[in-house]
């Protein structure tokens, strides 16, 4: 095992602000999602390094249902997706180094047959695919924000998706930057938030009535 496998393998407690009720890897506890950031250009090698580490997301049927459109700071696309964004993601996402439209693809063929059908978990494997790239960010001294809040018409014209894709999110990667150039309100945000109790997520046998 290498030192850096090990430093993987190794549970903590606590990391920066957080802490975990269970050890975990320090990589759990490290990510989140900035958003502030520098706007500095982001080498290919560290982009496709993110779409790496989600290509080996685990799907069903090994489907792989999730596609990706990029655009880096400065190209035309990108003015395009954040005129797609949300009035509240707008600012601050027009400094990433590069936004990423994470999208699924539900109908596939099956091994071994000839016709599609639909796969009912794509969103659910889209989302192990943002993770995957999430947490290579985190380990790249990058940060990557997930974005539900846009214009689906305009993100699709922005990109030319099809409407065999459904998109799930836009993601702002970037390196972190100066917080006081963000709004107030969004200052506020600026840092780890809590997570709920493992308890109120996890359930033996069955779901409590208060769910």
């Amino acid at each position: 095992m290498t030192e850096t496998d090990a430093s993987l393998v190794q549970l903590v407690s606590s990391a920066g602000d957080r802490a975990a009720e269970t050890p975990v890897s320090a990589l759990f506890l490290r990510r989140w999602s900035a958003r502030a950031m520098t706007g500095e250009s982001i080498p290919e090698k560290v982009l496709f390094a993110l779409f790496e580490a989600a290509r080996y997301a685990p799907s069903a049927f090994n489907a792989q249902p999730w596609r990706f459109v990029y655009a880096r700071k400065g190209e035309p696309a990108f003015a395009a997706l954040v005129a797609a964004l949300s009035e509240g993601n707008r600012p601050w996402a027009a400094e990433a180094s590069a936004l990423i439209v994470a999208a699924s693809k539900a109908e596939f063929t099956p091994p071994g047959q000839d016709k599609p059908v639909n796969l009912g978990s794509a969103s659910f494997d889209a989302g192990a695919a943002w993770a995957s790239l999430a947490f290579q960010a985190s380990l790249l001294g990058w940060t990557a924000h997930a974005m539900g809040g846009f214009d689906r018409a305009k993100a699709r014209a922005a990109v030319k998706a099809p409407e065999s894709l459904r998109l799930e999110a836009i993601i702002a990667v970037g390196r972190r930057g100066d917080a006081s150039k963000l709004s107030p309100e969004k200052q506020a945000l600026e840092k780890p938030n809590a997570r709920r109790a493992v308890v109120r997520t996890a359930f033996a046998g069955a779901f409590p009535e208060d769910v």
